[in-house]
């Protein structure tokens, strides 16, 4: 299944997407534009229990594919050549972190696929770029133990953990610098893991401008999904709906030196096959 919210003509609605067309179900959910209750709703259902009307997707504007209930969580230096690229490390022996670094962004952060990010939110003027997968909780646990946590995915996403920079080092703590309005665009839409497969094989492709900066591969995670899970949910409760962006591979703005930030007029496009390209002008 892809799970899609998009704008109808009364406002945000819930989806599946398919053959060109947005199944709208919103009519199955007390609010249309729950993406999160959708998940409850076909977590162990098959697409034939699902009925709604049928949109052709040309006619209608894609919004993030969830509308997140709390903070969406985010993981830190989770490849080692992005560790090793990062300003003051040591390109050749900088070691990996001996665990999960962990920080979030607000939902009011998140926009969809075709929204703006506003590089007014920064006033360092440091806006940087990371492209990430995003692991969609499926079903409510905690304390989940590594070897059950894919039983707890109902699918995957795309995030772009766009970042302030000089916020980000100034403050010490990360959040100020991840969280700007407009910081966290998500999409196109959430694909089910029954149409993903293994996800190690999955990787990413980042570009700005058409030129190709990021190429990632899913396999080189050095904290794996599984063991995200089990360090997230051993001090809380995941519940379906929430959102955990894995990290970001090699190729970030900050690591060129000079470094390459985003700048109003650039147009940023994250790929991960086969959820598809999340793209968004930068302002």
């Amino acid at each position: 299944m892809r799970l899609v919210r998009y704008l109808g003509k009364d406002g945000p609605r819930s989806g599946l997407l398919e053959d060109g067309h947005v199944l709208d179900v919103s009519a199955s959910l007390d609010a249309p534009d729950d993406t999160a209750a959708l998940i409850d709703l076909v977590m162990g259902l098959s697409r034939s229990a699902l009925d709604g009307t049928r949109v052709p997707l040309a006619d209608v504007t894609l919004l993030a594919p969830l509308r997140p209930r709390k903070n969406v969580f985010a993981i830190g230096k989770n490849y080692l050549e992005h560790v090793r690229e990062l300003p003051g490390a040591d390109a050749k022996a900088e070691p990996p972190p001996a665990f999960p670094i962990v920080f979030s962004k607000p939902p009011t952060a998140v926009i969809g696929p075709g929204e703006s990010i506003d590089t007014s939110n920064d006033p360092s003027s440091t806006t940087d770029y990371e492209g990430e997968l995003a692991v969609v909780i499926g079903k409510n646990g905690k304390r989940i133990q590594p070897e059950d946590a894919m039983s707890h995915v109902f699918g995957y996403t795309i995030v772009n953990d766009v970042t302030a920079r000089d916020l980000q080092k100034r403050h010490g703590q990360w959040l100020t610098g991840k969280a700007p309005d407009t910081f966290c665009p998500m999409g196109p839409c959430i694909v089910s893991t029954d149409e993903i497969g293994d996800v190690r094989q999955l990787a990413i492709r980042t570009s700005v401008n058409g030129e190709v900066r990021q190429r990632g591969s899913l396999a080189d995670l050095i904290f794996d999904i599984p063991s995200l899970i089990a360090t997230l949910s051993s001090v809380m409760t995941l519940e379906s709906g929430d959102v955990i962006a894995t990290g970001t591979p090699p190729g970030v703005g900050a690591g060129f030196d000079p470094p390459r930030y985003l700048r109003p007029g650039d147009v940023v496009e994250i790929t991960i096959d086969p959820i598809g390209t999340l793209t968004n002008p930068v302002v």
